[in-house]
């Protein structure tokens, strides 16, 4: 069954591209027709290119892995964040650390650096250090938690990456492309789309727009983490039943 609809799209103004001299010729199969100087995005498009990343990303979930969200640009990151903070993801809408993939191990270093500060919060050593100390270790907790915060939790690489805006989130995309890592993005009618695995061309610049795609793609990723639950239920009662089995054929000898 379809998830996204193209009425729904259009209303959220998923169709409206750049300017027609700020576009990437590499997109044009996506570009319906050109407006008072604005490209069209092709919803229909669209909406076959977001059915099929929503698939890709359900199969993903469905196995228990990680999806990391990028969004630094004004108009995605509360968008973003809500969105992912939802579906208990991974996610960068502050700068994205260098090496935040290619150099991951110096990145769960800083993680732990952090959890380390909350420790010593939490057992009174904090308390035992100068003022200037303290306050010294308090921002450095508070970078720490800006730039890392969100993904305090990801012990290891995400198994997909989703952008908002490839041109702006280029160093991600590139160190996902390095490792083999897929990538899901929101493309515009300026990007090249040739460097992400599963393209969904539309607006990436106005918050309803994001906010509606997103809508589409949490929904896939929910029902995936539903599939992934409803698994391991059914593969703990068949191991209760093969125990019980196995204590009664044990009683009867």
């Amino acid at each position: 069954m379809a998830r996204a609809n193209v009425k729904d799209l259009l209303e959220a103004g998923v169709h409206f591209g750049h300017m027609t001299r700020k576009w990437n010729p590499n997109m044009a199969p996506y570009i319906f027709m050109e407006k008072n100087g604005i490209h069209i995005v092709d919803l229909h498009k669209t909406a076959v290119k977001l059915d099929e990343a929503c698939a890709a990303l359900e199969k993903i979930t469905s196995a228990g892995k990680k999806i990391l969200f990028v969004a630094t640009k004004k108009q995605a990151k509360e968008v973003v964040a809500k969105h992912a903070a939802e579906l208990n993801m991974p996610y960068i809408t502050e700068r994205w650390p260098g090496g935040m993939l290619t150099n991951f191990v110096t990145i769960r270093k800083a993680v732990k650096k952090m959890n380390h500060i909350d420790k010593m919060k939490k057992d009174g050593t904090f308390e035992t250090l100068s003022k200037k100390e303290r306050l010294q270790v308090d921002r450095q907790r508070a970078n720490l938690e800006k730039n890392l915060g969100s993904i305090a939790d990801m012990v290891r690489l995400p198994s997909a990456i989703f952008v908002v805006d490839i041109m702006r989130e280029h160093i991600a995309v590139t160190e996902a492309k390095k490792l083999g890592i897929p990538v899901f993005a929101i493309v515009d009618t300026n990007s090249d789309p040739r460097k992400v695995d599963f393209v969904i061309p539309g607006n990436d610049d106005a918050s309803k727009s994001i906010d509606m795609i997103l809508s589409v793609v949490s929904e896939a990723i929910k029902d995936g983490q539903s599939q992934r639950k409803a698994d391991k239920e059914k593969s703990k009662e068949e191991g209760e039943k093969v125990s019980a089995e196995a204590d009664a054929d044990f009683d009867n000898e």
